[in-house]
């Protein structure tokens, strides 16, 4: 076992719930059954709970056990740095993604003002239209760092870009500044998404870094409100 313990157990309980073999609704292997099982202590087993906990994947009820979360309609965690794909994937619905912009330009003054980028920065600008179980329900609204996040493709953003920066150009993805808020729906928004009788979407705005401070992706996630779930844990500190 590695020598974060509690990040092995936690990766097991995890895989086991993502799996289906532990069933939303159903109650968690006791504390005694998972320290016995990994050879650790309560305060590990704890911590791999409560790291559960905080991606809204368990709750505990007092003097019942821990329960697995039944799942939402689609649900995002604020709190942390999710992908598509992932969500999807683990909200266990029917997903596609469509790409009808896909271009290179250069940060100008007023590209420069809402993204952050520098003057002269050579961006990749691409529309995502996110379908879920039918119906176009997200339109991601992306610039890329050409310089950082280089030989982005059609294809790769279909899939997970991601997945693409870690995995094959090899760069740590550190975290994001997220500004949530609620805005009336634009000529793009009503394009591109079956918007139904919603005037309004909801934004996520991202401003995203990798380990070393570098900003590499400033998008705007445009969600038909009525679809969406956005969800944070918070823990009081003492």
């Amino acid at each position: 076992m590695s020598q974060n313990k509690y990040l092995h157990i936690y990766n097991y309980l995890k895989e086991k719930i993502s799996s289906k073999e532990f069933k939303p609704g159903e109650k968690l292997p006791s504390e005694n059954y998972l320290t016995q099982t990994f050879n650790v202590s309560r305060n590990t087993v704890r911590r791999a709970i409560s790291m559960l906990a905080s991606d809204g994947i368990v709750t505990s009820v007092h003097g019942k056990g821990v329960f697995i979360m039944e799942a939402q309609p689609l649900n995002f965690m604020v709190g942390g740095l999710q992908g598509f794909k992932e969500a999807s994937t683990s909200n266990d619905v029917e997903y596609s993604t469509s790409i009808p912009v896909f271009e290179d330009l250069i940060a100008d003054e007023s590209i420069s003002k809402f993204s952050k980028f520098l003057l002269g920065t050579n961006l990749l600008k691409i529309y995502r239209i996110r379908n879920i179980n039918g119906e176009n329900v997200i339109l991601d609204i992306n610039y890329f760092n050409e310089s950082v996040v280089s030989g982005l493709t059609v294809d790769i953003a279909k899939d997970s870009v991601y997945a693409y920066i870690e995995k094959e150009l090899g760069l740590k993805i550190s975290g994001a500044q997220k500004l949530i808020s609620i805005e009336p729906a634009t000529k793009d928004d009503k394009k591109y998404l079956d918007l139904k009788d919603n005037k309004l979407v909801a934004v996520v705005k991202n401003f995203v870094y990798l380990d070393d401070g570098t900003l590499f992706e400033y998008t705007e996630s445009r969600h038909r409100p009525d679809r969406f779930t956005f969800s944070t844990f918070a823990r009081r500190n003492y």
